[in-house]
């Protein structure tokens, strides 16, 4: 599957040091507006070290990590829903990812300028969400206005759309996101045709100092009571502290930075698991002596979904697959090993795949 992730926020509230540090990259890290005008997009696997653990048992010749795209969005301001800042293209590029990761600044540094003057997460936040709604307004309205000229025919279906429609703008002009939505079928397909920017997905990533990055601070609180009805994941990372962490030749170098800063892992392994959580995925495993390989599905497929991400002749043809618990694997130590003992699953179409499965599919086209 491939899933892009977009990194928000206003200028100068570590982006693109984010991104630098989630993808490796080098992209520009500077103290002005708009040092992004392009996306710059990364992939980045997905730490999970039940892979690791499967490869020392098999010893293939390739391990494959699961990958998630990044993408490094320039800062939007106010007035970005009118063009401001070169609001349009911005905003069009949040328009192609599946979630987003929103970046506010929670530090102060007198060396690095804020775009406003001062640092204030919740006004910042507001910033961001006051364009996001008013370019889904914008996108909702035009809908609704095709939607009305249809139901002149007198069409149920198309009557009952443009009753939808409204309560859809209903919601957003009470200023409240898209995802908030109770979404019965009807809303669900109208809401998903519109590609609306506040029914994404999202992860709140405060960016705050190295002292705060353990508890947080006066700012960070005030942030997390501001989302708390959200229902929306707030994480603290230290944007700086993670730039460290890349410049660090070996892994010994940067666990033992991490253990002098009280940290158990670095920041970015946070971003990209809840980045795979806020997204509804899960990892199942294939392991053979070629490679040890993850792959990314969403929550709930069944076994012949979860074949096609492979290829799709392997959901069309699909017979049944051979699963093992990821637990069972290590108990035991081999393939061999599981099946002599008989934990070995032989799974039909209907079985729902489970976080860590180790699966084969047998399947004829």
């Amino acid at each position: 599957m491939s899933l892009k992730a977009g990194i928000v926020g206003l200028p100068n509230v570590g982006k693109s040091t984010l991104f630098n540090a989630l993808t490796n990259a080098k992209a520009l890290a500077a103290n002005y507006p708009f040092a992004t005008k392009d996306p710059n997009v990364g992939v980045i696997t997905v730490p999970d070290e039940r892979l690791q653990r499967l490869s020392d048992i098999v010893n293939p010749q390739k391990i494959l990590p699961t990958t998630i795209e990044i993408v490094d969005i320039a800062g939007l301001i106010k007035g970005a829903s009118q063009g401001e800042g070169l609001g349009n293209q911005f905003l069009a590029n949040i328009r192609e990812v599946d979630a987003i990761l929103h970046v506010v600044r929670c530090f102060e540094d007198d060396n690095i300028v804020h775009v406003d003057g001062n640092v204030d997460p919740v006004r910042d936040k507001e910033i961001i969400d006051t364009e996001l709604l008013l370019k889904d307004l914008e996108t909702v309205e035009k809908r609704l206005d095709k939607l009305k000229k249809q139901a002149k025919s007198g069409q149920k279906e198309d009557v009952k759309l443009v009753e939808v429609c409204e309560e859809i703008k209903e919601v957003l002009e009470a200023g409240m996101p898209a995802r908030t939505i109770n979404a019965e079928a009807e809303k669900e397909i109208l809401l998903k045709e519109m590609y609306l920017l506040t029914n994404k997905p999202i992860l709140y990533v405060c960016n705050v100092d190295e002292d705060s990055v353990l508890k947080g601070n006066e700012l960070t609180e005030k942030f997390k009571d501001l989302v708390k009805d959200e229902n929306a994941e707030v994480i603290l990372i230290s944007a700086g502290i993670e730039a460290d962490i890349v410049e660090l030749d070996s892994i010994e170098e940067r666990m033992e930075f991490l253990s002098e800063m009280g940290l158990k892992e670095p920041g970015v392994n946070k971003v990209i698991q809840s980045s795979y959580k806020l997204l509804n995925l899960i990892t199942y495993f294939t392991a053979g002596e070629k490679e040890v390989r993850a792959w990314t599905i969403v929550d709930g497929w069944k076994a012949p979904q979860a074949a096609g991400v492979i290829h799709t002749d392997f959901e069309k043809g699909f017979i049944r697959a051979e699963v093992i618990k990821y637990n069972d694997y290590l108990q035991f130590g081999s393939e061999q090993a599981v099946k002599e003992a008989g934990k070995m699953g032989v799974e039909g179409k209907e079985y729902v795949v489970t976080d860590g499965d180790v699966m084969h599919f047998r399947f004829n086209v």
